[in-house]
């Protein structure tokens, strides 16, 4: 599939199988494929992760901040994919190292995510990944994913 860039969430919904509210990356700006990705996403006051976490004080989870790398890693291997490529594979997240957290994301942020691939082995791949807001770094993770058939 060729997606222009910036990949919009319509084509974000064809590469990714995730859906409302656990869709996480909005948008696509910057693509080196096989290399390098730079998507964001828009955090609303509307997620419903805020209505728990935390009831006058939202915060987003650093779980989501994670997941939300790993989507971008899985939006950077679908789009460097040549037409042609096995379309229904999965990646599925099965690792998280040196996860650090260094500032909170709350509504009204736009969370950028830049995420590498580190190396691609057989059917796994290993990817690092920086989040930021306004340009400050709020997290980082080493993410591994292995495909598996949809």
């Amino acid at each position: 599939m060729t997606v222009s860039l910036p990949a919009t969430i319509a084509d974000i919904q064809r590469l990714l199988p995730h859906r409302y509210p656990f869709l996480l990356v909005d948008r696509v700006v910057a693509l080196e494929p096989h290399k390098r990705v730079l998507a964001y996403k828009h955090v609303t006051a509307n997620e419903q992760f805020f209505q728990g976490h935390f009831p006058g004080r939202p915060v987003m989870p650093g779980v989501l901040v994670v997941e939300a790398l790993a989507q971008a890693g899985g939006l950077l291997t679908q789009l460097s994919k040549q037409d042609g490529d096995d379309m229904e594979q999965l990646f599925y997240l099965v690792k998280v190292d040196n996860a650090k957290f260094s500032r909170m994301v709350v509504p009204g942020d736009r969370l950028d995510l830049d995420v590498e691939l580190k190396r691609q082995i057989r059917n796994m791949a290993q990817y690092v990944g920086v989040a930021r807001v306004d340009g400050e770094q709020v997290a980082c993770a080493e993410i591994l994913c292995a495909a598996a058939r949809a």
